[in-house]
């Protein structure tokens, strides 16, 4: 327990200094992340994938552990950010994914599908993309939680337009996550419907990311797991 707890002070310590000093932040998660994949799968040799992985943060740790990994990234700008460079990578849509059925052993997906128009469509690719026994990992930032509106939080939860205006006057400049174009509500319940129901997937584990695994029990109470969960992780296993 005093390992989880460990763990979960370490990465919001980190998530609290992202804005100002983002580079160990995400290291830390890339590394969090082999962790929790290694638990359910072996990562050396394994093809793994980061859709929506802007500079390669994930991709260049699962490397480095063995994996023939790359990035797959949508916005060219995202590819260098904190002055890093692109290195094997595709640009490509996660709704449309440049990969053959069954190409990779391993996708993986932090903090992408609330961005997109059409979640369900980009998770029945993420799955489409994976072998049968292969694992698609799944995190996303849900929109009821105190950090739904990204840079525009906490003033979502009075309306996500709304908060966008507020954000101009107050900043001047647009906000990057733009609610209704570049950020749309996503909800835990919808998701963990989805995973549960999918023929094509067994859901192996669902948590809050950040928190202790003892922490996964709010996922069972309607309406508390909206906002309490921050952010929804998932382990599934193509069937």
């Amino acid at each position: 327990m005093l390992r989880e707890l460990r763990r979960s002070y370490e990465l919001v310590k980190g998530f609290r200094h992202e804005a100002d000093d983002p580079t160990p932040f995400y290291r830390y998660l890339a590394n969090d992340t082999l962790s929790v994949v290694g638990e359910v799968c072996d990562v050396a040799g394994a093809r793994f994938a980061d859709v929506g992985g802007g500079p390669g943060y994930v991709a260049e740790v699962f490397r480095a552990a063995g994996a023939i990994s790359c990035t797959i990234e949508y916005d060219w700008e995202q590819t260098t950010l904190h002055g890093r460079t692109f290195s094997r990578g595709i640009i490509g849509d996660g709704q449309r994914l440049p990969l053959r059925d069954g190409a990779l052993d391993i996708a993986y997906t932090s903090n992408v599908i609330e961005h997109v128009r059409d979640p369900w469509r980009m998770l029945t690719e993420l799955v489409r993309v994976v072998r049968p026994g292969g694992i698609v990992f799944v995190s996303f930032t849900n929109w009821y939680s105190p950090w739904g509106g990204h840079e525009t939080s906490p003033w979502h939860y009075i309306g996500g337009e709304y908060a966008v205006r507020r954000y101009e006057r107050r900043h001047g400049i647009a906000p990057k996550n733009r609610y209704g174009s570049s950020l749309f509500k996503l909800h835990v319940g919808p998701v963990l419907q989805w995973a549960r129901t999918c023929p094509d997937v067994a859901l192996v584990e669902a948590r809050p990311r950040y928190y202790p695994r003892f922490a996964r029990a709010v996922l069972a109470v309607p309406g508390v797991r909206e906002i309490a969960t921050w952010n929804l992780a998932m382990v599934l296993r193509r069937r």
